[in-house]
């Protein structure tokens, strides 16, 4: 009898440290709903300071406040139509997500980078491609 509540705590304890782990790497919920709803002033509250983006035509580290123009010119030229994480993950303070930005005039392949930063996470790294798996 001791035996099986050994295994059934020890289960319950990996289930518990699983789950905890599961939610350490969620990316927060404004995140998504700003990139479907093309909203760059909103995206904006989730930015570091200063911004790599990579966006299609331009590459470089930008002041946020341009970081969210030129987010907001590709989100005017490409009406957002849906916007899915496909996969995300964390190491140590970093956390990352992989989705798929549907727009009327094709699809994206976006990658964002957040890093804790006092007790926020803040987009260092946003890198948007054409989808070309399609």
């Amino acid at each position: 009898m001791k035996f099986r509540s050994l295994i059934v705590s020890a289960v319950l304890t990996l289930a518990i440290t699983a789950a905890t782990a599961q939610e350490q790497v969620k990316i927060p919920g404004g995140i998504p709903i700003a990139f479907k709803a093309g909203n760059a002033a909103e995206l904006a509250k989730y930015m570091n300071p200063t911004v790599e983006l990579l966006l299609i035509d331009k590459e470089d580290f930008y002041k946020k406040n341009v970081a969210e123009t030129i987010l907001k010119d590709f989100f005017a030229q490409h009406r957002c139509v849906d916007f899915t994480i496909r996969h995300q993950g964390a190491k140590n303070d970093a956390h990352y997500a992989i989705g798929n930005l549907k727009t009327e005039k094709g699809d994206f392949r976006v990658y964002f980078l957040l890093k804790k930063v006092g007790q926020d996470l803040l987009i260092h790294v946003i890198r948007i491609e054409n989808d070309n798996a399609k």
